[in-house]
């Protein structure tokens, strides 16, 4: 062959970070070691993968189609040497959780699978829906763990687990002394909610699309118990996953709103690129999440040791 793993190494680092100097810092070799391989690797098939931005670098249509291919060729490469050096672990798997997911499910997966497969290492990053499809999709992720929707032709979605989220305030609110809330009630709430992009945002704003008014959104965070301690101290009422809710449930320092005229139900996903090889360890991964959720019809019915 005219080319090497490390020529392919090289040109997926510089198609995930974009720029050069990224890929060589992630390889740790020297920019100039990395800029040397992607252009012999042009050189010998008189080809150009890149389009050239300034100091930033972007895959051309050759470049688009060439990287699931490479990223295949190292994955099998990576498998066969781990079974030619007699390694029990799965090697280095990249996993990517929505923030639901994330803080509450996909930390205690990944320590239960480390405990049993020690000589495995696993990269588990947390970011909402759309930055975990975007990362998939350009193989910066081996694995997507995601609660809102993704309709991205080149990736495979499969359903895991059914989730609720719940219209939640303060015990201290006029809403927590009402048997259920109708649709004047949240309208004249102001909210703290998840932001554009998340799947629970996304859940939220197609339940609510029916209702006629506007909200009064007065504060959108990224993270779940942030929500938490602002609706805690009488900011306004949230909207997040029943999951996240059920230990502040349990000690009364939140409670629950009945909405039941209200659809808020929806599915965590399992997600990976199409073109992607589905490594031993990707499989395995895959196996132990179904394995830890198993009898459970939603999420907050998982038992899970940190959850009383």
């Amino acid at each position: 062959m005219r080319y090497t793993l490390r020529q392919l190494a090289i040109f997926v680092a510089v198609a995930r970070n974009g720029s050069i100097s990224r890929a060589a810092e992630s390889l740790s070799m020297s920019q100039s070691a990395a800029s040397s391989g992607l252009a012999e690797l042009e050189r010998q098939f008189d080809v150009q993968l890149f389009d050239r931005v300034g100091k930033s670098v972007r895959l051309n249509e050759l470049g688009e189609r060439l990287l699931p291919r490479a990223v295949e060729f190292l994955d099998r490469a990576e498998d066969i040497e781990a079974l030619l050096r007699g390694q029990t672990g799965y090697g280095t798997l990249d996993i990517g959780a929505t923030l639901t997911i994330g803080n509450y499910l996909a930390t205690l997966i990944v320590a239960e699978f480390l405990q049993r497969h020690s000589d495995s290492r696993i990269h588990l990053g947390v970011h909402n829906t759309a930055t975990i499809i975007q990362q998939v999709a350009s193989f910066e992720l081996d694995l997507g763990l995601i609660e809102g929707k993704c309709q991205h032709a080149e990736l495979e979605v499969v359903p895991w687990l059914e989730d609720e989220l719940v219209v939640f305030c303060a015990p201290t609110h006029p809403l927590a002394r009402r048997a259920s809330a109708d649709e004047e009630d949240l309208l004249e709430q102001p909210w703290i909610l998840r932001e554009i992009g998340s799947g629970t945002r996304e859940t939220f704003d197609q339940a609510m699309r029916h209702v006629e008014g506007r909200f009064d959104v007065r504060l959108e965070l990224e993270h779940t118990e942030a929500i938490k301690r602002a609706v805690e101290s009488g900011l306004g009422i949230g909207c997040i996953s029943r999951l996240a809710l059920r230990e502040a449930f349990r000690r009364g320092s939140l409670v629950p709103v009945e909405t039941p005229w209200l659809d808020l139900r929806r599915r965590f996903h399992f997600l990976w690129h199409r073109q992607k090889f589905r490594t031993p360890g990707m499989q395995a991964f895959l196996e132990l999440c179904r394995e830890m959720t198993a009898g459970a019809q939603r999420s907050d019915e998982i038992a899970l040791s940190y959850i009383r």
